[in-house]
């Protein structure tokens, strides 16, 4: 009984240093105090309780037709000038580009004329996640208009359509992780 609790004690150790480690990856270009109030949170299981506190609402997005008008809206505000030809959820993108959105500008001849399309590609995982989260991948790829750098302005511009941006980034990681964590608590 003893050695079933000693091995308890540390199979259990062993999971929070591999949390730790893991979540270090997560938010390695974050303060080291932040990164240490998110283990903390982890070490007490809070941090799923924190993101259903924070972000409790949910949309009602799921066809590619209701993401293309909720997109275009926001577009609109924002950015007259530029088209977008396809707006979509896509279910392969997370795998094949290690990404949550992607922006393609494709560049055509036609006779004589050059015809210019972007695209917006959406991960399917946002169908499901709060509003917020979604509404911050939008915005981050509609910046992608304008900015096709992850420069200074770029994220001036994010902050511009999204006061709170930076702040739903980082939970959008920490809702990523939490996610991660029951997928594998799960299995």
């Amino acid at each position: 009984m003893i050695l079933f609790l000693i091995l308890l004690k540390i199979f259990t150790r062993s999971t929070q240093i591999y949390k730790e480690k893991k979540i270090n990856n997560f938010l390695q270009h974050y303060p080291q105090n932040i990164i240490d109030d998110v283990n903390t949170l982890i070490k007490n299981n809070q941090l799923d309780k924190y993101l259903k506190n924070k972000y409790n609402s949910q949309h009602q997005i799921t066809s590619d037709k209701a993401l293309y008008t909720y997109v275009s809206k926001l577009k609109n505000m924002y950015f007259k000038k530029y088209n977008l030809h396809k707006v979509l959820f896509d279910s392969k993108i997370n795998v094949i580009n290690n990404a949550l959105g992607l922006h393609t500008f494709i560049s055509r001849v036609q006779g004589n004329k050059l015809k210019a399309k972007n695209e917006i590609r959406i991960s399917h995982i946002f169908k499901d996640a709060p509003k917020e989260f979604l509404e911050m991948i939008v915005v981050h790829e509609l910046a992608h208009l304008k900015e096709k750098e992850h420069n200074k302005p770029f994220y001036k511009l994010c902050h511009h359509m999204l006061d709170n941006y930076s702040q739903v980034e980082f939970d959008l990681r920490l809702y990523l992780f939490n996610d991660n964590l029951k997928k594998k608590n799960n299995t």
